[in-house]
């Protein structure tokens, strides 16, 4: 099968919807299918530019990690792409790459699909804040009933994200596949490495985040947790392993509570060489977003052998299952600050979690999920070939 991605992130961009391009791109290549992408350039490139096709783009005001791609230098090589002979187009975003996709799927006569990645609803009044939440709310809804209805299929990582895209009113042919986890999550890390080159005391807990330093994040409520669990055990830290739009405003936050020695913003690491020994450094990995559609990085911890506090809302409560290497909680700073008091006491507890939480992990593998993908292509394009 001959498969044309688009996207309007890829990496040198890091954040999940990257993430999940890379392994689906590794995974389905591995099977014996070819997958090319289109995607914004970047002043930097991936590991990976073999069949990437860059567009020029430029900078977003209000968001400038993002880039906007230019859609006529894309519509300028179109005889080229139909000289490709796709047989469907898989788009990644919503913005540029969905005209895009949509627009090649009408001039070249093939289906389109889209994943959707992003919980619009609860994301975007945090990047257009003029504007009152419950116009935005209305407006993520009308634009994904719009969109999810002028495709083919749609892929969504979650069961509680496909209920809510069906109380949209999207009818689309959709279903449930996550992204996997690549056999090099579970390529033990070099905690130890990680601890000294970071000045982390071998003894010291610590307790990790990794991902968008992005205000959905909730990371705020995670500098709330520290601040209590510092009462218990005063030398805990929190490190955070990532970057974004969010990060001047958490690290007010944790002036204001006078966290300074308590937390620790490290920025992206390179999950292909520094990840894995971030992860294995951490006692507790936590995480309290409202937003995710699926939360791999809970997934990532676990491989590990990292045990995991956490809410389960959202695409979450899809991925955690209570003492499968996490203790659920509830978004309250005492239960929650509780939990993680609690489990850095008992070293036993650590212990048996992380190893529940690596066994559950193999249940995640990203070679099944790119199988389940290519049979939900088959199925689109079947459904075409009949009309």
């Amino acid at each position: 099968m001959k498969i044309l991605f688009i996207s309007d992130v890829y990496f040198p961009r890091i954040n999940g919807v990257s993430t999940s391009i890379e392994t689906f791109r590794h995974e389905l290549r591995k099977l014996g299918h070819t997958v090319h992408l289109i995607a914004p350039d970047y002043p930097g490139s991936s590991s990976d530019e073999s069949e990437i096709m860059r567009v020029p783009s430029r900078q977003l005001p209000l968001d400038p990690e993002d880039r906007l791609m230019k859609f006529n230098w894309v519509m300028a090589h179109r005889e080229k792409l139909r000289n490709e002979h796709y047989d469907i187009i898989h788009i990644q975003t919503p913005f540029v790459a969905h005209y895009l996709g949509t627009k090649l799927s009408r001039l070249l006569a093939i289906p389109c699909i889209e994943t959707y990645h992003t919980f619009f609803e609860e994301y975007l009044h945090y990047y257009i804040p003029f504007v009152p939440k419950i116009m935005m709310g209305f407006v993520a809804r009308r634009f994904s009933r719009h969109q999810g209805n002028s495709l083919d299929g749609m892929v969504v990582p979650s069961r509680p994200m496909m209920e809510v895209l069906r109380n949209y009113g999207v009818t689309v042919h959709a279903e449930v596949i996550p992204t996997g986890l690549e056999p090099e999550s579970f390529v033990p890390g070099k905690g130890d490495d990680f601890r000294r080159k970071y000045g982390i005391a071998p003894d010291r807990p610590m307790l990790l985040f990794v991902g968008r330093v992005a205000h959905e994040k909730n990371i705020g409520f995670l500098l709330q947790v520290v601040d209590r669990v510092r009462k218990e055990i005063p030398e805990v830290l929190l490190l955070i392993a990532g970057a974004g739009p969010a990060r001047e405003a958490l690290e007010h936050q944790s002036g204001k509570l006078d966290l300074s020695g308590n937390v620790m913003f490290i920025g992206y690491l390179d999950r292909h060489t520094e990840l894995n020994s971030c992860y294995h450094a951490a006692d507790i990995f936590v995480f309290s977003s409202r937003t995710e559609t699926q939360g791999l990085v809970l997934l990532e911890a676990m491989a590990q052998g990292v045990p995991v506090v956490s809410t389960a809302e959202m695409g979450t409560r899809d991925v955690l299952r209570e003492g499968a290497g996490v203790w659920i909680a509830e978004e309250e700073l005492e239960e929650f600050s509780g939990k993680v008091i609690k489990m850095l006491g008992d070293a036993g507890v650590r212990a048996r979690l992380g190893e529940a939480g690596r066994e559950y992990s193999h249940g995640w593998s990203a070679g099944k999920q790119a199988e389940r993908m290519l049979n939900f292509y088959t199925s689109v394009i079947d459904a075409g070939n009949s009309n």
